[in-house]
């Protein structure tokens, strides 16, 4: 049971690198010369290679082996990035993604030996050059080597001593402690001395065995836990200690005192010995108090703290830095649950309240509403940690566009807006294919060829724009391109030909447009691997109705388009109106509500399911929900009109009572009823009745085309 929960924590974390590593790539690509995303790559790399070993993914350990080592020359500046390395590391990735989970195909192994290839040859067709001299050349020298990486001249530095002493055993999993201290180099300034006590004679040595060790000085803007996750695989007691140095510029530490602070020597060797002639360093070796080249690492660590006080003024004196925040990683079943039960209190807390009324009981009213605060609490609490930023899907949409304008010979730049915008995780996740189909509508059917952009005045890079904002209660999605547009005529004849329009129909521009939402539409006059059967768009707008939302169309011919897409916040929990029609209880979303008129029968079409009445002097559309739903029973003399907004335009409901508000956890309703229109969920009142969630959407249509 303990490995299938590390196996599953291995192939998230593996899912969460390789997506970050895509987007770095995709970034790489605009930006080639930039070092950060190049260390980021190369880390994802390692990482997974690391990780890999560890969980006894070989394949993919010695595949990613391959990656990792072009990654390495690309960080030397022996490779250059080009658009051919991206492509083929993408593939790589791809690939990689296919090795976790079908580890023992031959297929795939076949696959690996062609990409293994093509990444040598990129390694070996560049001219090699000499690296830059590192502290982890092959060859052992047990010198200090001082490295000084780019700082920003206004972050915060602080100075850490780092004892890394991997086990014996370290190459076994693929671990190279070579390349962690070179990390550790390139997150700062510093000073790194191997320590060779325990290095055999040559006839002893084994060579799957690790003998040195190491201690760095490192003063870094980066935080400790970013140190720490350099050796987040290296496994093992007292491998990695890190201490914080406080450096004082006014007071260069001694030797002795740098010696008897790292607790290889004590006050009272070291008074024995200061009073003789020799120097310290000389009288503790030849004294056997410590070694060689202890002394030469302490000996480092003063030269490399001069350095670093030397460059600081007095109150620039470093006090460390804030605890990062922690985080913890949390199923998502979990938090379904989570919503599951708190709807429940509310259910509850709705039956406590009407149970309170009805006894008059003053105490259980107050125990009634303190409850009701503290449930409303819990809520908001619960659906915040649901939430989730839209970001998190938009940055999958990079590799979609990279790839489509490669297939379509077009340049097709991603912008988005609007990433930190957050949604419910559940909506999130049923986003993903109506804007995968939107974004393909947008490259193969908006953005036009380099040569008829440059052609028609437009810059030959088109552009596919992705934003997202709240509206109230909803989110707004805007999938835009600076393309072509919609071409009316051509929709309308195919309309037509199709049998969907009469000719000669006067019919409304929004009309046309809608008509690429139909089952089987499509303007492409041949087939391709991106469109042509006309399945997609009618997709899109089924998915888009299922959350509860709307999809619209703004379009120019020659001047792009736009599809905006209105979805709710939240599938569990939202605000709303209960209404009662007869014996029945229906609620009504409370972010659609304007207001609330009188409705008098007598002189507003009585008897009619669908009219107009005059409100505040101009004629509004109705629908009667009685006569709707044909509830039998007389209305009562006297009816309400709740007036609601459906996107751009407004109507009437008509019933019998407004209640008052009521907080709605949504179930879903049962096969039965899901092609009734007009009804989009249920919900259970405190009495343990039924109430059915009114669809404001779905009874707008009726009105319209009952207009």
């Amino acid at each position: 049971m303990m490995l299938d929960k590390m196996n599953n924590v291995f192939f998230e974390e593996a899912g969460e690198l390789l997506e970050s590593l895509e987007g770095n790539l995709l970034s790489l690509e605009e930006d080639p010369e930039n070092k950060d995303i190049i260390s980021a790559v190369f880390r994802a790399m390692h990482t997974i290679k690391g990780s890999a070993g560890m969980f006894g993914f070989d394949a993919v350990s010695k595949f990613t082996h391959e990656v990792e080592t072009t990654y390495d020359l690309v960080r030397n500046g022996s490779v250059p990035v080009t658009h051919e390395l991206i492509d083929l590391t993408l593939r790589a990735r791809d690939h990689i993604n296919d090795l976790l989970h079908n580890a023992d195909s031959k297929e795939l192994d076949e696959i690996s030996k062609v990409l293994i290839s093509e990444f040598k040859k990129i390694s070996m067709g560049t001219k090699a050059e000499e690296p830059e001299p590192q502290p982890t050349s092959k060859e052992v020298d047990s010198s200090p080597v001082t490295v000084q990486s780019e700082q920003t001249s206004d972050s915060i530095d602080k100075t850490w001593r780092i004892s890394f002493k991997p086990p014996e055993t370290v190459f076994c999993n693929g671990t190279r402690p070579l390349l962690l201290v070179n990390e550790l180099v390139n997150l700062g300034t510093a000073t790194v001395v191997p320590l060779l006590d325990n290095v055999p004679a040559l006839s002893e040595i084994e060579s799957e065995k690790c003998y040195l060790q190491w201690d760095i000085i490192l003063t870094t803007t980066h935080s400790k836990e970013e140190i720490e996750d350099v050796f987040i695989f290296v496994d093992g007691p007292d491998v990695v200690k890190l201490e914080p140095i406080n450096i004082d510029v006014n007071d260069n530490k001694k030797i002795g005192e740098i010696l008897i602070e790292r607790k290889v020597l004590t006050e009272e060797d070291l008074n024995n010995l200061v009073n003789k002639q020799k120097r310290l360093g000389q009288l503790l070796v030849d004294s056997h108090l410590v070694s060689e080249h202890q002394v030469a690492s302490a000996l480092a660590e003063q030269s490399h703290l001069k350095m670093v006080s030397a460059q600081h003024a007095p109150e620039e004196q470093k006090t460390g830095t804030s605890p990062a925040a922690q985080s913890i990683r949390v199923s998502s079943e979990k938090l379904d649950q989570l919503i599951d039960l708190v709807g429940e209190l509310v259910t509850f807390n709705a039956r406590l309240g009407q149970c309170a009324q009805e006894l008059k009981m003053p105490a259980l009213i107050t125990l009634s509403e303190q409850s009701e605060r503290l449930i409303l609490s819990l809520r908001d609490t619960s659906m915040d940690m649901r939430m989730l930023p839209i970001g998190t899907i938009f940055s999958r949409f990079r590799r979609l566009v990279h790839d489509l304008a490669s297939s379509m010979n077009k340049k097709i730049e991603l912008i988005t807006e609007g990433a930190e915008t957050e949604l419910d995780k559940t909506v999130i996740e049923k986003l993903n294919d109506p804007l995968v189909h939107l974004i393909r509508n947008s490259a193969d059917h908006g953005i036009e060829s380099p040569a008829v952009r440059q052609a028609a005045g437009k810059n030959p890079v088109g552009a596919v724009t992705l934003a997202a904002k709240h509206a109230g209660a909803f989110v707004m999605i805007t999938v835009s391109d600076d393309g072509a547009g919609l071409d009316k005529d051509k929709i309308l004849s195919k309309a037509i030909e199709r049998g969907l329009v009469q000719p000669g129909t006067d019919i409304a521009d929004s009309e046309i447009y809608d008509l690429i939402f139909q089952p089987g539409f499509s303007t492409s006059d041949k087939v391709t691997a991106v469109s042509g059967r006309g399945v997609g768009m009618d997709v899109v707008k089924k998915d888009i109705a299922s959350l509860g939302g709307t999809v619209a169309i703004e379009t120019k011919q020659g001047g792009g388009t736009n599809f905006i897409l209105k979805i709710p916040l939240t599938l569990a929990i939202i605000e709303g109106m209960l209404v009662q029609i007869g014996a029945n209880s229906y609620v009504i979303p409370l972010t659609n509500i304007q207001e609330c008129l009188e409705f008098h029968p007598e002189t507003d079409a009585e008897g009619k399911t669908c009219s107009h009445i005059n409100a505040r002097g101009q004629l509004l559309p109705y629908i009667n929900l009685r006569s709707w739903f044909e509830i039998e029973g007389d209305p009562p003399a006297s009816q309400q009109v709740v007036v609601v907004n459906d996107q751009d335009s407004s109507l009437g409901i008509v019933v019998d009572r407004v209640i008052g508000n009521h907080q709605t956890v949504i179930k879903p309703l049962g096969k039965l009823y899901k092609n009734i229109k007009g009804l989009s969920g249920s919900t259970v009142l405190g009495d343990g009745s039924v109430a059915l969630i009114l669809d404001i959407f779905k009874l707008s249509e009726v009105v319209r085309k009952a207009e």
